[in-house]
């Protein structure tokens, strides 16, 4: 495999842009067939490394050389307008990820849904006594008084800072990252103890523990969502064979989690794993490629 760094150079006035380091994906077997470089972008959750990989590890068979880079997301969708980035199947709408796809407007096209079934809110081990967010001031002490949260830039973020808002919660919302939650999240339940944190379905920890949404009596964080696919403009016209399987490219959450499980284990490889997903399921993969 091949590593290749995909240097952005992104300016946002009001965005605050957390640049990871890009890495590229090639496959030798293909490289005669080589057609291109497709640049992709996406967020470090375990749902969008996964679904990432797998389209990536798809495009390669299809003959395209494909480069990764890990974004935050408010630069992850600054590179798609500008052109730095050709897709992303990472896009959360119509509620997580509406603010950004607003503000960069016609320099993308919204490919349709990649994933559906998805659900956002505040998410307590089952063991927990409290079921609604309305409870949560009355047991904060149980809490530590606060909320562990993801990256801050976000939209999930910014839904419970409204949801502490609108609840008029006293518990603290901490910023930190997928990772960062889930380390609190096992830590809290190996000690049998309360936690309250930001998740999303679907996240693997799931199917790892027993775990249930509070009840959002308010709709602050609004109802099923879907994940979309995006391109920048001119992808259509630029690679329309890439464009085409981006456009056919949906799966469902049971696959998605396959993937994430597999990405959980000791010393697992994201790519590897979706080369290996790739290769165990070529009947979805060749409704992708063959449309």
């Amino acid at each position: 495999m091949k590593h290749r760094t995909l240097n952005l150079r992104i300016r946002l006035a009001s965005l605050a842009l957390v640049v990871g380091a890009g890495v590229a994906i090639s496959s030798a077997a293909l490289a005669e067939e080589d057609k291109g470089t497709i640049n992709l972008a996406y967020v470090e959750w375990s749902s969008e490394v996964a679904s990432t990989n797998v389209i990536a590890a798809a495009l390669e068979q299809a003959g395209y050389e494909v480069d990764l880079t890990s974004l935050s997301a408010a630069a992850m969708f600054q590179a798609l307008s500008t052109g730095d980035a050709d897709a992303i199947v990472a896009a959360w709408l119509p509620t997580t990820h509406a603010d950004y796809m607003e503000r960069i407007g016609d320099s993308v096209e919204d490919l349709g849904v990649n994933l559906d079934g998805t659900k956002l809110g505040l998410v307590v081990p089952e063991y927990t006594d409290v079921d609604s967010i309305a409870d949560l001031n009355d047991n904060a002490d149980s809490f530590n008084n606060e909320i562990i949260g993801i990256d801050p830039g976000a939209g999930l973020m910014g839904l419970a800072e409204e949801a502490v808002d609108t609840y008029d919660l006293e518990l603290r919302l901490r910023s930190g990252s997928d990772a960062t939650m889930v380390a609190a999240l096992s830590n809290a339940i190996n000690n049998e103890e309360d936690i309250v944190v930001t998740s999303w379905t679907p996240h693997w920890m799931f199917a790892r523990w027993d775990l249930k949404y509070l009840e959002d009596s308010e709709e602050v964080f609004g109802g099923a969502e879907q994940i979309h696919t995006v391109v920048r403009q001119g992808l259509a016209e630029d690679m329309p064979e890439a464009y085409a399987i981006l456009d056919a490219f949906e799966w469902t959450p049971e696959q998605m989690g396959e993937v994430m499980l597999m990405n959980q284990e000791d010393g697992s490889d994201p790519y590897e794993n979706a080369k290996q997903w790739v290769e165990d399921n070529q009947e979805v993969v060749e409704q992708w490629l063959n449309n």
